[in-house]
This record gives C-alpha cells, sequence and structure tokens, in this order.
C-alpha cells in the first residue's frame, strides 16, 4: 500500500475533477486529525484519500458505493481496518462506525465540501483567509452547501471534538493543501 498506487488508481477510476481534489481534501484532514489522536497517519490519510473511488464506477448508486471501493482498497495493500471505514462512510451500507478511523472518515466526508464552499463565497475565492468563526455561521445556514450533511459533520463529537475544533483542524489541513485543490 502506497500512496501512489492509490492515486494512479484514482486517476483510472475518477475522471470528475473535483471529486479528487475532495478526495485528496479528505486526505488531509484525516492526516491532521491522525496527528492530532497520536494514529497512524499514512493508514488515516491513504483512508481518506481512497474513500470514494469507487463513486463513479458505482454510478452513484449508495447501496454499493463503498463495496467496490473496499475490494479497489484491498487489492492496493489496505488494511482490515481501512476498509471497513470506507465502508462505514457510506451509512446505506448498514455497516457500523466502530473506530475512531470509522468516525473520523463519516464526519470529515462532508466537511470538505463546506470547508470548499465556505472559501468559494470569499471574494478570493481562496482558503486563506478563511476562519471557523465564518464558516460556523455559514454552518447554521441550511441553504449554504446544502450537500454538506451538517447532522454528519456535528457527529466529530463522537471523536472527542467540538465543532469549532474540529472546522478549525479541517480548515488548516485544506489550507496546507491550497495549491492542489485550487483554494
Amino acid at each position: 500500500m502506497n500512496r501512489d498506487d492509490i492515486l494512479q488508481a484514482i486517476k483510472a477510476n475518477v475522471k470528475n475533477e473535483n471529486l479528487i481534489k475532495h478526495m485528496l481534501a479528505t486526505e488531509a484532514i484525516m492526516r491532521a486529525l491522525a496527528q492530532h489522536f497520536g494514529e497512524d497517519e499514512e493508514a488515516w490519510s491513504l483512508t481518506g484519500l481512497i474513500h470514494d473511488i469507487d463513486v463513479e464506477r458505482s454510478e452513484n448508486d449508495m447501496t454499493i458505493h463503498g463495496k467496490l471501493g473496499a475490494q479497489l482498497a484491498e487489492e492496493l495493500g489496505c488494511s482490515e481496518t481501512m476498509r471497513h471505514a470506507v465502508l462505514a462512510h457510506n451509512e446505506a451500507l448498514g455497516f457500523s462506525r466502530e473506530t475512531l478511523l470509522d468516525k473520523a472518515l463519516y464526519c470529515t466526508d462532508p466537511l470538505t465540501g463546506l470547508i470548499t464552499a465556505g472559501a468559494l463565497i470569499r471574494p478570493d475565492k481562496r482558503l486563506a483567509e478563511l476562519s471557523v468563526k465564518s464558516l460556523k455561521k455559514r454552518f447554521k445556514e441550511k441553504s449554504f452547501a446544502a450537500g454538506a450533511n451538517r447532522e454528519q459533520i456535528a457527529l466529530c463529537s463522537e471523536i472527542g471534538l467540538d465543532l469549532d475544533e474540529f472546522m478549525g483542524i479541517g480548515i488548516e489541513a485544506m489550507k496546507g493543501i491550497s495549491e492542489d485543490i485550487g483554494l
């Protein structure tokens, strides 16, 4: 299992550039969370990177999204723990979120969209000046980044983080890769 192989597999399976940027953002936040919790940074970040590898192949069919991803992850040498997190991030599959990794991926997945939307409404369309305060204000607006599931993001409490801290970790992580994701 290595990042280069996973990126190559992503490029073979995912054509949508915004989806790839989402996966890169998820990777960055998951790495930051692993650092925060003293967990395995490589496993956590690669889980974030690979979690949506099958979206296009599954044609957004939520009854199979994650299953194909877990199979691809296995072929690429990802651990059982990582594969379970990929399965558990799609609630429709019915896998329980048991580990800290499972729970972290689940609440991080929609956070990337909220942060991206927060950057895109700024005059410069960049992450550089995005603050937790402004993002939290937008979090309360149901119509803003409507696809970013607020209840799912708020489950950061299950990993021991309050919303401000979780958003702060996410914003800083995405700022660190802002050039890669065009923000």
